[in-house]
Formats: C-alpha cells, structure tokens, sequence
C-alpha cells in the first residue's frame, strides 16, 4: 500500500508549495468531466482515488498533522491511504461488546467484525481490480482506434491479442500487439511476460508486447530485465518488443528501434 507521499509521487522532503502542485496535477486526473464517458465502476475508482488524494493532501499540507503522519512512518505504524475514519469513541464505549464484563464470553451467535486494516484491505484490492479494468478498456479502445477490424485471439497470461489485419492489397504484415495489466510492472513482471509472449502462436511479422500497471520499476530495472530476456529467441521468429507503460501517467519506455505503431498507440492512449 502507498504512503500518502507516494500517492501524490513526491519524496517526504517536499515543501507545502509542491505538494499543492502534485495534489491539482493527480486530482485533475478523476476529474468527474474525464470519467463521466466510462462504466459506473470505473467512475467509482475515480471517486476512491480522488478521495484517497483529498486525505493526503489534508494531512501533508498542515504542520500539525504531517508532523504525526511522519511520525507513523518512522515507527513503522500505519501510514497507507485510508479514507474511511474509525467509529468515535462514544460509538464505541456504547458497543455491546464494550459493556460486557470482561469474564463474560462472548456469544458465539455474534458475528465478529473484520479489522479495520482487513476491511480496507479488501476494499484496496478492489480498487486496483477496478484501475486495471480501466486500463485494459482503455488499450482496448487505443487498438480498434489504430487498426479498426482486428482479430482479438485469446493467450493465457494477456488481457489483448491483437493480430492486426494487413492493408488491402498490401504484402506487409503489421506487428501483433499484446497487451498485458500487473500491479506492479518490475523485472520479475517483465520475464513472465516474456515467457509468455515467446510461446505465443507462430504467427509472422514482430510482436510488441505491452506491459501495463500502476505502479512501474526504475528504468534501470527494466532495462537489465528487458536486455536478460531478449537472448531468447522468439518460436515464430520475427522480434519481440517490451513496452512498460505506466497507467496513472501513461508514459512507456519505448525501445529505440520499436515499430511506429508502439509510438502511435501511446499517443492514442494519453489522448483518451
């Protein structure tokens, strides 16, 4: 789970000033405008994530209170994203469980309540089960927007394959494109997905693999990933080309000798 500073992608260090900037720049992002055109539950992640910012903003941006959330942070204590408050205390001292005398077992009728930490737990599972849905439609509306007719094949491991259709009258066989959501994208995401991607159908022509997620590795972490695993040959031939895409900013590392199509796809994917 990400530290409110995380959240916001800014190191505990930054000044008042600088967390404002990093707070309009990622709300504007769940804006209600740029999320009314999707599905209900998509908008709802919106409303989670938009909350999620509001809190660390609150808390970062007065004295008193980075003051204890840092505090938190260096005890080891609970310092992740939480938008849902805790009861108050007089809820609490009026709970059954709270007047029973201590000797006193508890009936085994009563339900007993998850943590709060498993309750958000679960609702923070959720939530990044909504984002990567997000990410996955959104790719899919980049690939019907670049090719328009494509064979969509289903591969154990991706969200999308695509097998574009060549022009008519054209003996050029366009890249097939995968794509593939994570929650982290690191160097152990990228060799699975190389794995995966080197036994797919022998298809002709080069593959570009697309490795999206969002949260994303240093460079020099994919890098090394990405160079380790291209010693393997691909099945069918042809070249298999790596592309992590984070998909809160939607910036990729695109390999230099990259087709056009991956440059081309990426600019239809921040343009949504």
């Amino acid at each position: 789970m990400k530290t409110y500073y995380e959240l916001l992608e800014l190191p505990p260090s930054a000044p008042v000033d600088e967390i404002k900037r990093a707070f309009r720049r990622e709300i504007a992002k769940y804006h209600p405008d740029k999320v009314q055109h999707l599905g209900k539950e998509f908008q709802e992640i919106a409303a989670v994530r938009a909350a999620e910012l509001t809190e660390a903003y609150k808390i970062l941006s007065d004295e008193t209170l980075r003051a204890d959330y840092d505090d938190q942070l260096a005890s080891g204590g609970v310092a992740s994203t939480h938008v849902h408050a805790s009861p108050p205390p007089a809820a609490q001292a009026t709970h059954p469980a709270a007047a029973r005398p201590p000797h006193e077992p508890r009936p085994s009728a009563e339900p007993v309540q998850p943590s709060g930490s498993s309750v958000f737990q679960h609702e923070r599972a959720r939530s990044n089960d909504i984002v990567l849905n997000f990410a996955r439609e959104r790719f899919k509306q980049a690939l019907a927007i670049e090719f328009g007719e494509y064979d969509d094949r289903r591969l154990q491991g991706f969200d999308v394959c695509c097998v574009p259709r060549p022009a008519f009258f054209s003996m050029k066989v366009p890249p097939r494109v995968f794509g593939r959501t994570v929650p982290v994208v690191n160097a152990a995401a990228v060799t699975e997905a190389w794995a995966l991607a080197v036994r797919s159908p022998k298809d002709k022509g080069d593959l570009c693999v697309f490795l999206m997620g969002p949260q994303v590795a240093p460079p020099a972490e994919l890098a090394a990933a990405i160079n380790e695993a291209r010693r393997k040959p691909m099945l069918a031939g042809g070249t298999l080309f790596m592309v992590p895409v984070n998909t809160r900013t939607w910036v990729a590392h695109v390999p230099a000798d990259a087709p056009p199509v991956v440059k081309s796809l990426m600019a239809r994917l921040k343009s949504l």
